[in-house]
């Protein structure tokens, strides 16, 4: 299971900065806030950070959201990109498994999911929406729920079409 700086390092550079990006456009307080960790990571004020030209600023802050130390900033940069930019596909998911849902937000998973059901919601998204986005946002919900399904687990470690970095 990928955690959230793992996937980070394993999605292609330009879905991470199409995430940072996205946080910069349409997400200033949790793009400050990322800023901020990722200068304090190393060990810098945010404000030199602020005054880089964007391309290099950024390709800094993407270098550092792969350590270890910003999982949790990292984890929330992703789960705030899923829940404001894909919650079209959140919502897709959810239905197709039968879970309750507000946009994409669900109270209480279930501690188990049926195998076909399961099979059918990722062969859904695979199919609507492009791989790599769903691979990153079904790494990211087995990741941060506190309930884990070992089905799901299973498909991601074995289903070539949610491989990241490359099919592998």
């Amino acid at each position: 299971m990928l955690t959230s700086h793992e996937l980070f390092g394993f999605m292609s550079p330009a879905l991470a900065l199409e995430i940072l990006t996205y946080a910069f456009e349409n997400d200033k307080p949790l793009y400050r806030a990322t800023l901020s960790a990722v200068a304090e990571a190393r060990k810098l004020r945010p404000v030199f950070l602020e005054r880089q030209p964007k391309p290099q600023r950024h390709a800094a802050m993407l270098t550092t959201l792969t350590r270890p130390a910003l999982d949790m900033v990292t984890a929330n940069l992703i789960r705030g990109w899923l829940l404001k930019k894909h919650k079209d596909m959140l919502s897709d998911y959810l239905n197709a498994l039968g879970i309750a849902h507000q946009e994409g937000v669900v109270e209480d998973l279930p501690t188990a999911m049926d195998d076909a059901k399961l099979r059918a919601a990722v062969d859904a998204l695979l199919a609507k929406y492009p791989p790599e986005i769903v691979a990153v946002y079904l790494h990211a919900f087995n990741e941060m729920n506190e309930k884990e399904w070992p089905n799901l687990t299973a498909l991601l470690n074995s289903d070539l079409r949610l491989q990241l970095g490359g099919g592998g």
